[in-house]
C-alpha cells in the first residue's frame, strides 16, 4: 500500500483535498454533513476510529478544504472522494456519509461502485423531495438574497468553525455561501439508481429526523428491502439493512454514539 501522511492535501479531481487518518485497521471513509467538517463527528469519529483506520475529508469549502473555482456538485464531490480511496493506497473502502455526506456517499457507490466496499448512509435522502418542507425551503431561501445569507450564517455556530480551520477564512467564507447556496437548494431524484447500488448498504436514520418517514420507508425499498417477511432464521433478507435510532434528529445524528455503534455492528458484521 501506498504510504501517505496522516493528514494533509491530496491533488485528486484537479483540487487539493484535505484529509485525516485516525485510527488503524481497515479503512472507512467518513464525510461530513453541510457546513461541517471532519471534526463535527467528536465521539462518533473516536468510536469509529477504535476499530478501523478512519479517513476523515473535509469536502470542498468545509473545514481546511478550500471552495475552489468549481461549482459544488454531489458528482464532483464522488469522484473526490474516490479518488482519494485510491490516492491513499486502497483499492476499496467502507464509505459512511451523514446529511450533505450520506449524499455523497451515495454517488460514490452509484459512480464508482468500484472503490466502495460497504455504505453507510446517515440522514439522507434519494431525492430532494425526501426531506421535511421546513428544510426544502431553508435551502432553498439561500439563494434568495446571498448578501443576507452570507451576514446571516455568521451569527451560526459553524461559522467560528470555519473561521478557525479554513485557510483565508475571511475572503473564502462568502464564496464558499454562495457555493453552497446554488448547491443545496437544487431538485435532485435518484430513485432509478438507488437499485443499482452493489455495496451492500446502512441506512441510519433518527425518528425525528429532517428526513419524512415515508421516504425512509421507499428508501430501504428501493433497496430491496422491507418488501417481503424474513424467515424465522434469518433467510430471505439481502444485504441492506435499515436503523432508525430513536430520539434522534437530523441535529444530534452526528454526535451521538449510538450511530457509531449502529454503523460499526454492520460494517463489522
Amino acid at each position: 500500500m501506498t504510504s501517505r501522511p496522516n493528514s494533509g492535501y491530496a491533488p485528486v479531481n484537479g483540487v487539493e483535498l484535505y484529509y485525516e487518518l485516525h485510527g488503524s485497521g481497515k479503512p472507512l471513509v467518513l464525510l461530513h454533513g453541510g457546513f461541517g467538517s471532519i471534526e463535527m463527528f467528536g465521539p462518533v469519529l473516536d468510536a469509529l476510529a477504535g476499530k478501523r483506520q478512519v479517513i476523515g475529508v473535509d469536502l470542498q469549502g468545509h473545514g481546511r478544504t478550500p471552495p475552489f473555482d468549481r461549482k459544488m456538485s454531489f458528482g464532483a464531490f464522488a469522484t473526490d472522494v474516490a479518488e482519494l480511496i485510491s490516492w491513499l493506497g486502497h483499492e476499496k473502502a467502507d464509505v459512511m456519509g451523514y446529511s450533505m455526506g450520506g449524499n455523497t456517499a451515495l454517488r460514490v457507490a452509484i459512480d464508482h461502485p468500484g472503490v466502495v466496499d460497504k455504505l453507510v448512509a446517515a440522514s439522507c435522502v434519494y431525492a430532494f423531495s425526501g426531506w421535511h418542507d421546513y428544510n426544502q425551503q431553508g435551502m432553498k431561501g439561500m439563494a434568495g438574497n446571498i448578501a443576507a445569507t452570507i451576514e446571516g450564517m455568521k451569527q451560526s455556530p459553524m461559522y467560528a468553525d470555519y473561521m478557525r480551520l479554513m485557510p483565508d477564512a475571511a475572503a473564502n467564507w462568502p464564496k464558499t455561501i454562495s457555493q453552497m447556496a446554488a448547491f443545496v437548494g437544487q431538485d435532485f431524484d435518484w430513485s432509478a439508481e438507488i437499485g443499482k447500488i452493489d455495496s451492500p448498504t446502512l441506512l441510519a436514520m433518527g425518528d425525528w429526523d429532517a428526513v419524512r418517514t415515508s421516504h425512509v420507508a421507499s428508501f430501504f425499498e428501493l433497496l430491496g428491502g422491507g418488501k417481503q417477511d424474513a424467515n424465522w432464521d434469518g433467510s430471505g433478507m439481502n444485504k441492506n439493512r435499515l436503523a432508525i435510532i430513536p430520539g434522534i434528529t437530523h441535529y444530534t445524528m452526528f454526535r451521538d454514539p449510538r450511530l457509531a455503534a449502529t454503523a460499526l455492528s454492520f460494517l463489522e458484521g
